[in-house]
């Protein structure tokens, strides 16, 4: 495995969540090769979610990936991408309401939140279009539709 990764599971564990496995795979895809990537995946409940979402976005309640780019100082080099945390119970909800499979949905998490931490950004439709292609793109590395279609 090129890409190191920690993986926290900071709620209690059902079968419902995905492998350590499984995390590591969708993460490596967006990493293309790049053995000195690092990053952290966080999975946590809502309470968790729904604070760093006010804390960090000024949004009230949980959602489903936050990205947390890590830009160290300049005259430090490191391969430390930053962290994702992901809200299981919100990746659930959405999955049941997309009528999407749950892994489905969570390798676009990781996949896109992974995207965020290497500069990709969809705030103007530009970047948006660069940004959803390059998930499409990698999703169906893994077998999984357009998730935009």
């Amino acid at each position: 495995m090129a890409v190191k990764i920690e993986v926290q599971y900071a709620l209690e564990r059902t079968e419902d969540l995905p492998t350590e496995e499984f995390l590591h795979c969708c993460a490596e895809l967006v990493a293309d090769g790049d053995s000195k990537a690092e990053l952290v995946i966080r999975i946590v409940d809502r309470a968790e979610s729904a604070e760093l979402n006010q804390n960090y976005r000024g949004a009230s309640g949980p959602t489903n990936v936050l990205s947390f780019p890590f830009e160290p100082p300049l005259q430090i080099e490191t391969s430390y991408l930053g962290d994702l945390v992901i809200c299981a119970p919100v990746v659930a909800k959405e999955a049941v309401e997309q009528q999407k499979e749950q892994l489905r949905h969570w390798a676009h998490l990781v996949i896109h939140g992974t995207l965020h931490l290497l500069g990709y950004d969809h705030q103007r439709d530009s970047d948006a279009c660069v940004m959803e292609a390059r998930e499409t793109e990698l999703l169906a590395r893994l077998g999984y539709p357009d998730p935009y279609a």
